[in-house]
């Protein structure tokens, strides 16, 4: 089965394809190199942090960044950003990880922040010199973002943080840290701010690290009496809230891309099992419930891929907003990704839940997806929220 031929529609062209041909050789190669058939991930910071070293000599965090700061374009695009996400989740959940996050990380220096800030670390996010992370999740603060309670209290010229974040990503292995914090200029979301802030800094530190279902370095962080340069804020104070959700406008898409990547794998795998595989007489695939369970798998995913396609392209053609879409596309992919690597595992029967195989690793990865950057639950609320706005 060709690895690019479901970008043969009309929202792609010829540079996108090559685009995708070259990096799923590419990642290939480098999965082979870099994971070398460890499945258990036995290290899972060493990995990442080789990921982002071969992404980033590669070319390829260069999608993640805007051009003329090591960036390939100004805007980001995000038909880019979801061919690299579902192509990178083929081959390796942490090579997709490692992508999302140097995009999704420096995301509000992108958006917001200012000619010095972008200097300072948007060129080491492209060429992978510098690990980045996005710190919004809080321990009563996950969907309810307006929740937020670590606090930036303003000294001078210094804002002084205080408090914890929970669940995030990179946590501990990350160079660069966008924070968000409440300075209170306003109630509820409009009083939270985002800042930048370098690992080390005295006040900050890693409170405990995170083990979860899908290995990835994630952590609890803590701030205590840390003192923050004001030239460190990202936007203007109370702008937080909004720069972090037009980063996940962004980003959200590339969710259900990574969706697309592990549900495309397990098609693949479950194609090659039901060809393989001898049961009285005959192959697996030869069964009517197989076949059902087959053209069930490869309909859904063909679906989540059409609102996933449609979500980029607009953003990137059409250049509107696509709260609505980008929502609808990573509550069905993830959905959907979920229910097609249930219906592998039980193809391959036993050796589905084998801890190694391809199968229980995609099992594994597919879960987070439908809760992390919005549980579908949220999203279920962002589509409402969207249609039941007036309309001019």
């Amino acid at each position: 089965m060709s690895r690019t031929g479901h970008l043969r529609l009309p929202f792609f062209d010829a540079e996108h394809r090559v685009f995708a041909e070259e990096l799923d050789e590419w990642a290939a190669e480098a999965t082979a190199e870099i994971e070398g058939g460890r499945a258990g991930h036995d290290d899972v910071d060493a990995l990442c942090k080789s990921w982002v070293r071969a992404l980033g000599e590669g070319g390829y965090l260069r999608y993640c960044v805007p051009k003329g700061y090591g960036g390939a374009h100004d805007p980001l695009r995000s038909l880019y950003l979801v061919i690299a996400r579902e192509t990178l989740a083929r081959h390796s959940g942490l090579a997709d990880f490692s992508f999302t996050m140097q995009g999704l990380g420096s995301g509000p220096i992108t958006l917001a922040g200012s000619d010095q800030q972008k200097a300072r670390y948007l060129p080491k996010v492209a060429a992978g010199e510098a690990i980045s992370a996005f710190a919004l999740t809080e321990p009563e603060a996950g969907s309810d973002v307006a929740a937020m309670a670590l606090s930036a209290r303003r000294a001078e010229s210094h804002y002084i943080l205080d408090g914890e974040k929970t669940f995030i990503s990179n946590g501990g292995i990350a160079d660069l840290y966008v924070v968000f914090a409440r300075t209170g200029e306003a109630p509820g979301a409009r009083g939270i701010s985002a800042f930048a802030i370098d690992a080390g800094t005295p006040g900050f530190d890693i409170a405990e690290r995170i083990e979860v279902t899908a290995p990835h370095p994630l952590a609890r962080l803590r701030f205590k009496a840390c003192r923050v340069p004001s030239s460190h804020l990202i936007g203007a104070p109370g702008e937080g809230f909004k720069i972090a959700m037009r980063t996940l406008d962004i980003f959200r898409a590339g969710v259900a891309a990574a969706a697309l990547g592990f549900a495309r794998r397990a098609l693949d795998e479950a194609l090659a099992r039901v060809t393989s595989r001898k049961m009285f007489g005959q192959t697996l695939g030869d069964f009517q419930l197989t076949q059902a369970a087959l053209a069930d798998m490869a309909t859904e995913i063909d679906a989540a891929a059409l609102l996933t396609y449609r979500a980029a392209w607009l953003r990137d053609v059409e250049g509107v907003s696509t709260t609505r879409e980008a929502a609808m596309a990573k509550m069905t992919a993830t959905e959907s990704a979920q229910r097609v690597i249930d219906r592998a595992v039980q193809i391959f029967g036993g050796l589905g839940v084998e801890v190694g195989s391809v199968v229980e690793r995609l099992y594994r990865e597919i879960r987070p997806l439908r809760i992390y950057e919005g549980a579908t639950e949220v999203q279920k609320l962002i589509i409402a929220r969207e249609l039941l706005k007036p309309r001019n």
